[in-house]
């Protein structure tokens, strides 16, 4: 009954088989070896971009912020949502590593930007000349940090407009596979084809130990990626162990296996709080995350049975029938069993 994280779920055993077999022998370091040479061949097949630039790292973080630094001037601001995980989960790590642009903070239901807020936003600077921010990258999390998934006719006119200010669009994918199995689309209509100019595909919150694909659709930024990833202090030396797990997560579908059985778990848990008394979801769920109230007493029994699960408002200590908000997030390892216990104890 884990329902803290994806983050906190196990590697899955056929990513941990590939770490075994990577480690024979010797490979060349940097990304020179043999292993990567097919990751990132299947990353532009899976994406439908034979051009695209493909690298990897260890951290969704290092992922979105060397990705920002790429498309971003230090004189200029990133449009973001109030709760995307750049600006309330990254230390600061885009300002850092951009060298100091800054994030303008863009409102809307479920952590996705309102088309008309955001143009407020991006209409709103460079209107004071030297004294302001410069207009910079627009920033989408796929899925967003409440669950939400924005719609492909989402994503392209978020992108357009962007565009049309002549400005860059970075997703962040830490739950990209999610977020496509629930759309039902390919890679490539949820990237480049809706507008996307670089993304962050994300694979450790799906199943692997720690890595991330940046893809850039235009090969003439690859160079000073590679450099503000050696500078930044993110270019692995024994490589291969990053790839090994990338090919083990592109190999027959994996990593839309472990999506499906994440938003699996996570609409099982959906339905049955729909049907529990005096709970109430925050919105609809769309992927593996679950906003939702329910009374203290549900909490209660749960912390005593091991549930894990992030307490979002409030304390255990209180009013039994006070209701309290909790955020559920489901892995691919998220059984039947533990999902349906968990919703026995909430109703006692």
């Amino acid at each position: 009954m884990n329902f803290a994280s994806d983050n906190t779920g196990p590697v899955h055993p056929k990513v941990l088989d590939a770490l075994v077999c990577a480690n024979e022998g010797y490979a060349m370091p940097y990304g020179a070896d043999a292993l990567m040479d097919d990751v990132r061949t299947r990353i532009r097949d899976v994406f439908e971009a034979p051009e695209a630039a493909v690298y990897l790292v260890a951290t969704g973080t290092a992922a979105n912020s060397l990705l920002l630094a790429t498309l971003t001037q230090p004189w200029q601001t990133i449009f973001c949502h109030r709760v995307a995980h750049i600006h309330e989960d990254e230390c600061g790590a885009p300002e850092f590593f951009t060298g100091g642009a800054k994030l303008t903070l863009v409102d809307g239901p479920a952590g996705k930007m309102a088309p008309e807020a955001l143009r407020t936003a991006i209409a709103g600077e460079e209107t004071r000349g030297v004294h302001g921010p410069q207009r910079g990258p627009v920033s989408l999390t796929q899925a967003t940090e409440k669950g939400a998934i924005y719609g492909l006719d989402e994503i392209r006119a978020l992108a357009r407009m962007a565009h049309d200010f002549g400005l860059p669009v970075h997703m962040d994918g830490a739950r990209f596979a999610n977020a496509l199995v629930s759309l039902g689309c390919s890679a490539a209509e949820m990237t480049w084809k809706a507008g996307i100019d670089a993304v962050s595909f994300g694979g450790t919150k799906n199943g692997l130990m720690g890595v991330e694909a940046a893809i850039i659709f235009d090969p003439a930024k690859a160079w000073e990626f590679e450099l503000r990833r050696k500078r930044g202090g993110h270019l692995f030396s024994k490589h291969r162990y990053l790839a090994a797990q990338m090919a083990a997560y592109l190999t027959d579908d994996l990593w839309l296996d472990m999506a499906r059985a994440a938003n699996a778990a996570s609409a099982r848990l959906t339905r049955g709080l729909k049907q529990t008394p005096d709970v109430r979801l925050h919105h609809e769920p769309e992927a593996n995350l679950i906003f939702a109230d329910w009374p203290r007493a549900g909490h209660k029994r749960l912390r005593d049975a091991g549930a894990q699960y992030y307490l979002w408002s409030g304390s255990l200590d209180g009013p039994d029938d006070e209701a309290l908000t909790a955020r559920l997030v489901a892995d691919w390892s998220a059984t039947d069993e533990g999902v349906d216990r968990f919703l026995d104890l909430i109703r006692g």
